[in-house]
Parts: structure tokens; sequence; C-alpha cells
């Protein structure tokens, strides 16, 4: 549930995703093994990010040789601000979900094919029957009007 955004969090203080992938290893390990302290009424999500706070800090002391390797003071100062960036994130990751769900369902797979699949621009731009720059532009514009939805659900 937590997951993704524990992950990101992570991601985001380690110079590779295979580094982020051990630490989130790490940072299971420990969730588990702690589970039995962590408080019913207390906040499960609040808990794991300090959980995997300290298994990166513990990461990047444990390679503090390493050029790659953000300073520990670094570390701390990044981890603070993300802390707090993750929870809008995942406030504009939910209020995007929605706001795709509102859409057209043509228009919302044209959208998802320039993003997600295999396919190039100019593939998707000939299977919506746009020239390729018409397609950017209709691209464009559908990209607007997602982000002013996302803007009034985030706002609520």
């Amino acid at each position: 549930m937590h997951e993704s955004a524990i992950r990101a969090y992570v991601r985001r203080l380690l110079p590779t995703r295979a580094d982020a992938d051990d630490v989130m290893q790490g940072v299971a390990l420990v969730l588990w093994a702690k589970f039995e302290q962590f408080r019913k009424d207390g906040d499960f999500r609040s808990w794991a990010f300090g959980v995997a706070r300290y298994e990166v800090l513990a990461w990047l002391r444990d390679r503090g040789r390493d050029r790659l390797v953000l300073a520990g003071d670094v570390a701390e100062m990044i981890a603070d601000e993300t802390e707090s960036d993750v929870f809008h994130l995942e406030e504009q990751r939910e209020a995007l979900a929605t706001c795709l769900k509102k859409m057209a369902p043509r228009n919302r797979n044209l959208l998802l094919e320039s993003y997600g699949s295999e396919l190039t621009i100019q593939d998707v731009a000939a299977t919506s029957g746009r020239s390729v720059a018409g397609f950017y532009q209709w691209l464009h514009r559908m990209r607007r009007v997602l982000l002013d939805c996302v803007q009034q659900e985030v706002a609520r």
C-alpha cells in the first residue's frame, strides 16, 4: 500500500535503482522484524518512512568513501524535503488517476500509449489519425486539461 511512496523516497536519496532495491529489502526486513513494536493507533506510513530514513543513512554511512554517495548531513537535508514531497506527490498521483478516469477512453488510451508503451510518438500519431505536429498540439492540450484537473482535485 505504501511501498511505492517509500520506494520513491529511498530512490531519491540513493545513486542507483539497484541501491534503492537493496535498501528496500532492508526496510522490509526491519518493518517485519519490528512490527510488534508498532503502536496499533500509530501512523504506519510515518513509522515506515522513519525506518526507511535510518536504513538509507546506514547504507550511506557504510559506503561513505564512494564518490557517488551523498554526505550524511546532505542526505538528512534531502530526506527531510523528500518526506514532505512524497506525501504531496502521492496526493497528485491519486488526483491524476481520478482525472484519467474522467477522460474519454480514446483520449486516455492515446495519452497512455504516448507515455507508457513501446510505440513511438509517430506511431501513436498515426493511430490517432493526426499528423505528428497535430498530435503534439493535441498532446499539449490534453496535458493542460490533466494539469488543470489535477490542481482542482488536489485543492479539494
